[in-house]
């Protein structure tokens, strides 16, 4: 069985530092109505291949979306890999359990938001890195919550 994806936004954006707003253009992809197998291979069957807008599936807000290249494991366990591209969408109210991008002290970084009693700390996904607990004076912002990552693989 053959299964392509036919990609039609422009991948430009992968290639970026930094924060890159959305438009509303749809993006369309080819898909067909089945999952595919990530164990044992389904028996084959005809599908119809039906367009979706991959915009509309992934994006709530457009105009409050942005795109951020993440640099660095401190993410790994919840799926999110150094050079992945995420979704970041500001029109979100974060909550606590959320995938956040935050700035701190003026720098981007991207951890799960943990808030209790009006604490809060940015937790990494990664037992390695440690979490950031905001001191006395330290600027924390939660700029916007991770919606979507974007994963490339070698072509």
């Amino acid at each position: 069985m053959h299964i392509q994806l036919f990609f039609s936004m422009p991948l430009t954006f992968l290639h970026s530092d930094t924060p890159l707003p959305l438009t509303d253009a749809p993006g369309w992809v080819n898909a067909l109505p089945c999952s595919v197998a990530a164990g044992f291979p389904s028996p084959a069957e005809d599908h119809m291949v039906k367009r979706i807008d991959l915009m509309e599936q992934l994006i709530r807000h457009p105009q409050a979306t942005f795109l951020l290249r993440i640099r660095g494991e401190s993410m790994r366990e919840a799926g999110i890999f150094d050079n992945d591209v995420v979704l970041v969408d500001r029109a979100i109210n974060p909550r606590s359990g959320h995938v956040v991008v935050a700035v701190v002290d003026g720098e981007f970084v991207c951890k799960t938001l943990w808030q209790r009693a009006g604490r809060i700390k940015l937790k990494a996904a990664n037992p390695t890195f440690a979490d950031i607990s905001p001191k006395e004076g330290q600027m924390v912002e939660v700029w916007g919550v991770v919606v979507a990552a974007i994963k490339q693989f070698p072509i």
